[in-house]
């Protein structure tokens, strides 16, 4: 092709062929070849061809096609992918997902994956599941020892050494037998003071005269609660302290005489517990098992690509002509700007670069900032937010309504 300076740079037509674009994303879509030369005749036309001469070749036009599709699929994407983001962590990212294909043009469902995976972390810290592995160990208690170093007799009740690992407490099984092993059985009905009440109905001559004998759950429930509360008042209750390393016993034990033998000592003091550092990990595991690569982690790998031109409809395809048009002025408007006058005889032209730069950076602004506005409005939160006005609306509208009358 001929560009002397005696014949225009855009020649009035163009044939596109793949490769023509720097980054060739779209050049196999057959919609996005029949366009590029579209765009490019409508393109030089808006910049004054053939009135007056566009110094833009071809491939110019289609860059700057190409670009205003990446720039599209960018906004979209950007959208989708803030609306999607949560229902799609921990999903593979790998050559087989989805046969190859990625998020892009599928339609991606609501999951509460993620929300359970941080569910599980209060679970382990409120003991209601988790994914957390608790490990038990005994103390073996020695008679008039109160305090015991808890690394140590971890250590040497699982065999294992604990160095620089630090662990945590969850449970100490160190408490009072249940009161309700020391509470009369109920069904018997003596020592409770109710074999009078049976006596006072003539139930008492018949065995097992309880049958005869209903009380309220709540005088069980009292019952045990004063005896709980006595061993705590009146007498030396189980419990214990932690500090640091160490953990101390209440009461203290004794092997014990005679009848107190077998209720003050206690041999083993059973302890469950985490590792510290399985639950610093526990932010990266998936369960317990491993830490997943080739996953969804963030918005910088959630597998999204730019649009297939073919699918994109005539409203993004008039907003990407718009913006394909500006930046082929701002590009025309560099390409003039090197030149700002022209000598000619008896004169000089001048050129109109920095306008053309100008507005186009300028259309190219209005134009995203339209398009944000337009695509925020698509956000799955401000969906939500129109249907309940429009409930709210609809039902206002239903209340104008005049109810029937029903005659039996």
């Amino acid at each position: 092709m001929d560009y002397s300076e005696n014949r225009p740079i855009w020649p009035g037509s163009s044939s596109f062929t793949p490769g023509d674009t720097p980054f060739g994303f779209f050049d196999s879509d057959s919609t996005f070849q029949l366009h590029s030369d579209k765009f490019a005749k409508h393109a030089a036309q808006v910049l004054g061809y053939p009135i007056m001469d566009v110094e833009m070749q071809p491939i110019n036009f289609y860059t700057a096609f190409e670009a205003a599709v990446i720039e599209y699929s960018n906004q979209v994407n950007q959208v989708n992918i803030a609306n999607n983001l949560l229902n799609t962590l921990g999903v593979q990212t790998g050559s087989s997902f989805l046969q190859g294909k990625s998020f892009t043009d599928s339609l991606i469902g609501n999951s509460f994956g993620y929300i359970s995976k941080i569910s599980k972390a209060y679970g382990t810290e409120a003991d209601s599941g988790g994914d957390l592995r608790w490990y038990t160990a005994s103390i073996d208690v020695i008679p008039g020892q109160q305090t015991y170093s808890i690394r140590t007799a971890i250590s040497k009740s699982l065999g294992i050494v604990l160095t620089s690992s630090s662990i945590e407490i969850k449970r100490v099984l160190h408490q009072m037998p249940p009161a309700i092993v020391r509470y009369f059985d109920p069904f018997v009905g003596t020592g409770l003071g109710s074999q009078q009440l049976l006596d006072a109905f003539d139930f008492g001559g018949f065995s097992p005269s309880v049958s005869f004998m209903m009380m309220p759950i709540h005088a069980d429930l009292f019952r045990l609660q004063a005896i709980e509360f006595n061993d705590m008042v009146r007498k030396s209750y189980f419990s214990f302290e932690v500090h640091g390393d160490d953990i101390k016993f209440y009461p203290v034990p004794s092997s014990g005489t005679g009848s107190a033998a077998s209720s003050i000592f206690y041999k083993k003091v059973w302890i469950e517990f985490v590792m510290e550092d399985d639950k610093t990990n526990s932010a990266v595991l998936y369960g317990n098992t491993a830490l997943m690569r080739g996953v969804v982690t963030d918005a910088s790998n959630i597998p999204y690509t730019y649009q297939t031109y073919r699918n994109i409809n005539d409203m993004g395809r008039a907003w990407i002509f718009k913006y394909a048009t500006a930046t082929a002025k701002e590009m025309l408007g560099y390409i003039r700007g090197k030149y700002s006058n022209v000598p000619i005889p008896n004169g000089e032209v001048t050129l109109n670069g920095s306008d053309l730069t100008s507005q186009g950076q300028s259309e190219k602004g209005e134009l995203i900032t339209q398009l944000r506005e337009f695509l925020e409005k698509m956000t799955k939160e401000q969906m939500m937010t129109r249907q309940n006005a429009e409930s709210t609306q609809m039902n206002e509208i239903l209340a104008r309504v005049p109810l029937k009358i029903y005659l039996g």
